[in-house]
């Protein structure tokens, strides 16, 4: 068969189609991906560890008859494990060779794609952009100069680039969103311990982070979901039972729905003006097919919030960096580790016990107040981000001052980490576009374990306002 040329043109179950109907093989996927690899990487630097070799072999052999049979995908360089390859969480500490697939690993080939690489992040995944010391800067596919986002940046990037039509993502404080937003793609922060990544992961921070992917499509997010989101036998915490496929729910009338929308930041700065006007936009798109649309906030103290907090994160991230040091077997060294990552861990390390209790207690109870925000609603819309994306570099990570590259984060990032502390499922979705030429992320949030309703109203969002024509600069 000549080159596949429109490989790029598909998303994932349209790859997959092309396979079950044999019209490709799953060779001829996997090579047509590491064409766009090639020609696209060395401007973009999205994938950081190319598999090559083992996907071309893997493509010779029999695959599990999942959805996504013969697709290639690729993995964030962080969390998940990936049999013989390494890990290097985006630092100069710390780098491994896994020697097993993580759980979700598992399941992820259970799907039927076929793993080409890894993916950029920075270090430790603590930054909404990426870019770090170890792996260098990763930039937007719609303009180089600009972030792709983070930390699942090189996923967003290669995704939004067209070298797979999905990769794996995580999300800690808004991972899997942010990069979404800035790359033009569907992002779904899961229900808390929807995705279980057993006998791994050692409670993914209290269940604030959580794994998924990012797409071009919503039928893409939802059917991979419907293979990887199934409770772990022994799981200490499954999430809430679905009613049906999320496949399904993509096409299904989400109803009318009653969505409240906000702009309200932490800091009671405005959004830029941009961002605002997109707001509106929406909820016109939104009030046109439909739907009750309010204007109303959360109502819940952000400052206390984020506060809270504070001590039980600190105390989380020394105590995997712990786990980490324990592998390797010795201390990093001081010009191992970013003046961020180095703030992070010395911060970790003077938390007490009575501390890290409290700030569980505190953030436990103020989730209380976030999730009765939903008792009469079904949506919150608000945006992803406070600002139109940043430059390369605005956020540095490597040469700001921590104080720094946390106050710019705060300005630029503002909403989505509630959600990662309740647990709820939330979706950014491509529906804009900046003066500038990149896009702009609409983030809908639903009640806890209700996925189902976000991928009904991203279903009829997708066809009333598609984003599948747009193409980024670097797309020919």
């Amino acid at each position: 068969m000549p080159k596949m040329t429109t490989f790029s043109e598909y998303d994932g179950l349209g790859l997959a189609e092309l396979v079950k109907t044999r019209a490709v093989t799953p060779g001829e996927l996997v090579e047509a991906a590491i064409d766009r690899i090639e020609d696209h990487n060395p401007t973009l630097n999205a994938v950081v560890y190319k598999g090559f070799d083992d996907a071309l072999r893997q493509a010779t052999e029999p695959l599990p008859d999942g959805p996504f049979k013969g697709v290639p995908f690729l993995i964030k360089d962080l969390g998940i494990s990936v049999a013989g390859w390494p890990r290097t969480h985006g630092s100069r500490f710390g780098n491994l060779i896994d020697a097993a697939d993580s759980g979700l690993m598992a399941r992820y080939r259970s799907s039927g794609v076929i793993a080409l690489g890894k993916t950029n992040t920075p270090e430790y995944g603590i930054t909404g952009t990426t870019e770090g010391a170890r792996l260098g800067p990763c930039r937007n596919p719609w303009n180089p100069n600009h972030i792709a986002g983070g930390s699942s940046g090189g996923s967003a990037s290669a995704v939004a680039a067209g070298m797979v039509p999905l990769a794996h993502a995580s999300d800690g404080l808004g991972s899997i969103r942010i990069p979404a937003a800035c790359c033009g793609l569907v992002g779904l922060k899961v229900t808390r311990d929807r995705n279980p990544n057993l006998p791994d992961g050692y409670d993914y921070a209290m269940g604030n982070v959580v794994d998924h992917v990012v797409s071009r499509t919503v039928r893409d997010s939802a059917a991979m979901l419907d293979v990887t989101g199934v409770p772990e036998p022994g799981a200490p915490y499954p999430a809430p039972p679905k009613d049906r496929p999320y496949l399904e729910e993509v096409s299904r009338s989400p109803g009318k729905l009653r969505i409240a929308w906000s702009s309200e930041t932490p800091s009671g700065r405005p959004i830029d003006d941009e961002i605002q006007a997109a707001l509106e936009r929406t909820v016109a798109l939104l009030t046109g097919l439909g739907h009750e649309v309010f204007e109303r906030g959360l109502g819940v103290d952000y400052r206390a919030l984020y506060a809270s907090r504070g001590a039980a994160a600190a105390a989380n991230f020394a105590a995997g960096m712990a786990r980490l040091i324990e592998e390797v077997g010795r201390e990093p060294e001081p010009d191992e580790l970013e003046p961020l990552t180095w703030a992070s861990l010395k911060a970790g390390r003077r938390q007490t016990g009575a501390d890290v209790m409290r700030s569980l207690q505190e953030t436990r109870m103020l989730n209380y107040k976030t999730l009765a925000a939903f008792e009469d609603i079904d949506v919150y819309l608000s945006p992803v981000m406070g600002t139109t994306v940043p430059e390369i570099g605005h956020i540095d990570p490597v040469n700001l001052e921590p104080k720094e590259v946390n106050r710019r984060q705060g300005r630029v990032f503002p909403f989505t980490p509630p959600f990662n502390f309740s647990g709820q499922p939330s979706m950014s979705l491509p529906l804009e576009m900046s003066a500038n030429g990149l896009p702009i992320g609409m983030m809908f949030t639903a009640k806890f374990a209700d996925e189902a309703t976000l991928f009904r109203l991203a279903g009829q969002l997708e066809k009333e306002a598609p984003w599948a024509g747009r193409r980024p600069q670097v797309w020919g």
